[in-house]
């Protein structure tokens, strides 16, 4: 059976290794590092989960969660807002389906979003 894909749109290469490495044994994961590049795989794919920085070049996170949320073929995409920033985090809070503030543990990532789409 494949696993479930996880794009991680993260420009931090640091944060984007050690994401990918949190969630590499139960998804097929994909880092992207900046807005443009995340709108074009987006419009390809249909991930299981994505973890979502808010900061980035080219598109702003918060404009990436507004056309995932907008885009019917995304609905069932679970998204996680990863970002150091409280105060945009917190306006996310009740649409996203999870906001972790930065700085985060690797085995608190695995754990919540296995628990998220189902994985045990």
């Amino acid at each position: 059976m494949s696993k479930p894909l996880a794009l991680i749109i993260e420009d931090d290469p640091e944060i984007g290794n050690i994401l990918s490495i949190s969630l590499q044994n139960e998804f097929e994961i994909e880092l992207l590092n900046d807005g443009n590049e995340a709108l074009v795989r987006l419009a390809q794919v249909v991930p299981a989960l994505i973890m979502l920085d808010l900061y980035l070049p080219a598109v702003s996170g918060m404009d990436i969660f507004a056309r995932i949320r907008s885009d019917p073929r995304l609905k069932t995409t679970k998204v996680i807002v990863c970002s150091a920033d409280a105060i945009h985090a917190d306006a996310l809070r009740s649409q996203a389906d999870l906001v972790l503030l930065k700085p985060i543990s690797p085995s608190q990532v695995r754990e919540l979003a296995c628990r998220m789409i189902g994985l045990s």
